[in-house]
């Protein structure tokens, strides 16, 4: 066990090759008891915060491999999970291996390499691509061996998961028997899937294929027809887009196209769609192709949901109509399924075509248009009934969608604030760290209770400080602050050193710079965060611009309780406590704490007080402030200055960058073409947190939320536009602003501008983040209910979202409907009129599908709520001289409109 103790891997094959049977017999027993011996040993050596030391893995195969009897034991030693799941990358030992195996007897060997390679999983480990995995030595014996490799797709995955180049693939022993095979593998179109076809690229199966079919070393017939076979199968898309690239790398020649003209012509009707296309451009190839196969060609192309296949059917039936001038009733039906075509592009195409040729359909085929005709808008029905007699009866009309209105519902309740805590057994657990009244209850509750009942308080929390094991959360988060705090509690109401760094040496994280933050800008005998001190020391605050400022609060907050611990200077209770579930405060309240800190002699905690301040409605009573007046306080001083009119008032906008050449659509809000926060402040307040608040997010801030976006609606209630701002660089973030929020902003004060727009856009269109519409249409609806909903901006913010492709129509417009169908009929039209506004084409614009589709819901958003009246952008629109789908829809829009 020595050898295998020094982690190398090749003095344990030395070892054992030099072994006789016995020697081998007794280390393979001595093996299965080694290996917790070796793993704690090794455990022990580990550094810790990196990955465990995994040196001994590769020695304990190698033994396995040279001293195990039976091939089926020696297969299942080398993959026990153990040796598979590793966490780094090692050297590869598969030679080591292979030598070690081959002092086996042939016929040993052969039954190895057999039940090794059908020992592979389905579905390979984590970490599949590394080298001297179980994949890689079951290859390497089939080769040494030379054994004919089982039918196993797991195998032929192994085979293909590192690509090779031609000269390897033209030596490689195992090409004759699994290149077959790699058709009807499954899985093989999954691990391939990101190849491309760049031809200077020479580690890949597409250069080394498509090299060796053009030298001769591979038949293109079996690459061609394993691709053709693969297709017919069917499958996700994904999973054909190797094949299709390899067989488009091959570049079929005419005669090879005419012999699989059959296998193509199945492709037609179900396969993908870029199957599809694929068959199609090398069908449309062929000069000779009969009219039976051209009529199964066209009858599957028509019914197909693509709007490009449809269109590529309808081609190929004109030129056919138009060459042969046969009859067309075998056509009739399949005509009839492109009428169904969502695109009304695609429906006027068909009707021309049947207009054009109508005398080329007898009674049969007459009478299987007239039905079809049903399912076509009026003037298009009225125009083929022209042609073929009948009645233009249009089956579904474009404004018989359904709708029903109903009356706006009135503002949604919000749940009272949960009781506060009133003995120490209500404090004992933390709440959910994603639950902001819990949380500001349970920090209120531990200052209250530390003054009251310091003694039972310690008690409580011993317990959970005994099961303390880490921070609870990210140590740039409010459950870390609270875990400190529970811990120092729990200590008892003994006197603790006044250290404001006891987090260690090193203290560099979040909670160790707000608690610096706290110390030298907001807190100290200059009472500088209180106003006295024009600046405040808010210079000392730069760090924080890797912090957004409304996290940066809720971590001076608790950082300043902390210190107060530590130092015995805590209030007997906090000013910033809310007392409505909007995050609002009382001011009567608030005067009537501060009149108890001026008996008490007690001095503000200074990011309490700033909370507090921010948490005071907009509208103070007249009785309040004259209250305020009356204290004399520097806390005092503040708050009746704030409550006088002191609360800043800035001028907010979202800035959006010019549109060109050089716009990335993914590079999303916040990113070089995304729009930017701009907070024009009044003058400094002299209250440092506050002042960086209203100073605006900047550029792009660090993500470092902490898991508090939730939050900061609470944090700022009567600000809802400056929070809004806030958001802005989390948008498209990981953790991103979603309907939770935005509701929140809609339940807040303070008048809405363009950020909260933005902010109410995006959760609009954001299906992923914002689950289903009605959910997403929530916070548009609250701010409708509340008669505080700007519809116009919120669609110019729609517009240029979907404008610069962050976003999809499809479901933006979903979630308007659904905000419809709840009662802001009439609000979702001043919406619709705000995107056609900035996301309709200029006339030096090309306009495409997506305009169109807007339009169309435009027109379904115009009949609910009875809009009348020009909108200019459509009235341009419908005058252009094009006869597009994009022209048409404005057209129908502006006449429905005047």
């Amino acid at each position: 066990m020595v050898a295998i103790d020094s982690g190398d891997p090749e003095l344990v094959a030395e070892y054992v090759l030099s072994l006789d049977a016995a020697g081998r017999k007794e280390v393979a027993a001595a093996l299965p008891g080694h290996l917790p011996v070796v793993r704690r040993r090794h455990a022990a050596t580990t550094v810790p915060d990196r990955p465990g030391d995994e040196t001994w893995i590769d020695p304990m195969r190698v033994a396995g491999a040279g001293t195990i009897s039976g091939a089926a034991a020696t297969v299942a030693w080398l993959n026990r999970r153990d040796f598979q799941d590793r966490t780094h990358d090692t050297p590869d030992v598969t030679p080591v291996l292979v030598r070690v195996l081959s002092a086996r007897p042939p016929a040993w060997q052969a039954d190895f390499a057999t039940r090794a390679a059908l020992r592979l999983p389905g579905r390979p480990p984590r970490g599949y691509r590394r080298s001297g995995g179980a994949g890689t030595l079951a290859l390497a014996m089939l080769r040494h061996t030379g054994v004919t490799p089982p039918v196993h797709d797991p195998l032929v995955v192994e085979w293909v998961i590192r690509p090779p180049t031609a000269d390897r693939l033209r030596r490689d022993p195992l090409l004759g028997h699994l290149l077959p095979r790699l058709f009807e593998a499954e899985g093989v179109g999954r691990v391939l899937r990101d190849e491309r076809g760049d031809r200077s690229t020479p580690g890949a199966w597409l250069a080394a294929l498509t090299t060796l079919a053009r030298e001769g070393g591979i038949d293109r017939g079996l690459l061609l027809d394993g691709c053709v076979r693969r297709f017919l199968r069917g499958g996700p898309v994904v999973g054909l887009r190797f094949f299709a690239r390899l067989h488009e790398r091959l570049e079929p020649t005419y005669d090879e196209v005419r012999e699989r003209a059959a296998a193509y012509l199945r492709l037609l009707p179900a396969a993908p769609g870029s199957v599809a296309d694929l068959a199609l451009r090398h069908l449309r190839r062929l000069a000779d192709l009969s009219p039976q196969d051209v009529g199964e060609a066209v009858r599957a192309l028509l019914p197909r949901p693509e709007r490009r296949l449809v269109t590529a059917g309808l081609t190929w039936l004109d030129e056919y109509a138009r060459d042969r001038h046969a009859g067309l009733d075998a056509f009739a039906p399949a005509l009839t399924d492109a009428f169904r075509c969502p695109s009304a592009d695609v429906q006027g195409r068909a009707v021309r075509l049947a207009v054009t040729h109508a005398r080329q359909f007898g009674p049969g085929g007459v009478a299987a248009v007239r039905a079809g005709a049903r399912v076509l808008p009026q003037d298009l029905a009225e125009t083929l009934a022209a042609a073929f007699g009948g009645e233009a009866h249009a089956g579904v009309r474009r404004e018989d969608d359904g709708f029903v209105p109903v009356p706006l519902p009135a503002p949604r309740p919000l749940a009272p604030l949960p009781p506060a805590p009133r003995t120490a057994t209500d404090l004992a657990e933390l709440p959910r760290g994603d639950d902001w009244q819990a949380m500001e209850r349970w920090l209120a509750g531990v200052v209250r209770l530390h003054g009251e009942d310091p003694g039972g308080l310690a008690t409580a929390l011993a317990g959970r400080a005994a099961r303390r094991t880490g921070t609870g959360g990210p140590r740039h988060g409010i459950k870390a602050f609270s875990e400190t705090i529970a811990a120092l509690l729990a200590d008892g109401p003994a006197d603790q050193p006044a250290d404001r760094h006891a987090d260690g040496p090193a203290d560099r994280s979040a909670d160790g710079l707000a608690g610096r933050a706290v110390d030298r800008s907001v807190s100290g005998p200059s009472q500088g965060a209180f106003g006295e001190s024009p600046d405040g020391g808010a210079g000392a605050l730069a760090w924080g611009s890797r912090l957004p400022a409304p996290h940066l609060l809720l971590l001076c907050r608790w950082a300043e309780v902390r210190d107060g611990l530590r130092e015995g200077t805590l209030p007997p209770f906090l000013l910033a406590e809310p007392t409505e579930p909007t995050g609002h405060l009382d001011p009567g309240e608030l005067v009537t704490r501060l009149e108890s800190y001026e008996r008490a002699g007690v001095q503000a905690m200074p990011a309490d007080l700033q909370q507090a301040l921010l948490r005071l409605p907009r509208a103070v009573p007249p009785e309040a402030v004259t209250r305020a007046r009356a204290l004399t306080s520097p806390a005092g001083r503040a708050a009746a200055r704030w409550m006088e009119g002191a609360r800043p008032a800035p001028l907010t906008a979202v800035d959006w960058p010019e549109e060109g050449p050089d716009v990335k659509p993914d590079e999303g809000p916040g990113g070089p073409a995304g729009p930017v926060s701009r907070i024009h402040a009044a003058p400094a307040t002299g209250l440092p947190l506050i002042d960086l608040l209203f100073a605006g997010p900047g550029p792009r801030p660090g993500d470092e939320h902490g898991g508090c976006l939730a939050w900061w609606p609470y944090v700022m209630p009567s600000d809802r536009e400056v929070v809004a701002q806030h958001y802005l660089p989390h948008l498209r973030a990981r953790e991103r602003v979603g309907p939770g929020e935005a509701l929140a902003l809609a339940a807040a004060g303070g008048p809405p501008g363009e950020g909260v727009a933005l902010v109410l856009a995006h959760v609009v269109a954001d299906r992923v983040r914002g689950g289903a519409p009605e959910r997403r249409a929530g916070p548009v609806v609250e701010l409708a209910a509340r008669g505080e909903l700007d519809g116009g901006e919120l669609g110019r913010q729609l517009g240029r979202l979907l404008r610069r492709g962050w976003c999809k129509p499809g479901p933006a417009l979903e979630t308007l409907e659904a905000a419809a169908a709840l009662g802001t009929h009439r609000q979702v039209w001043e919406v619709v009129t705000g995107l056609l506004e900035t996301f309709l084409p200029a006339p030096e614009e090309r306009p495409a599908a997506r305009h169109a589709q807007v339009l169309v819901f435009a027109l379904r958003a115009a009949r609910w709520a009875g809009a009348r009246g020009a909108v200019p952008c459509v009235a341009e629109a419908a005058a252009r001289r094009a006869s597009n789908n994009f022209v048409r829809e404005a057209r129908r829009l502006h006449t429905y409109l005047t």
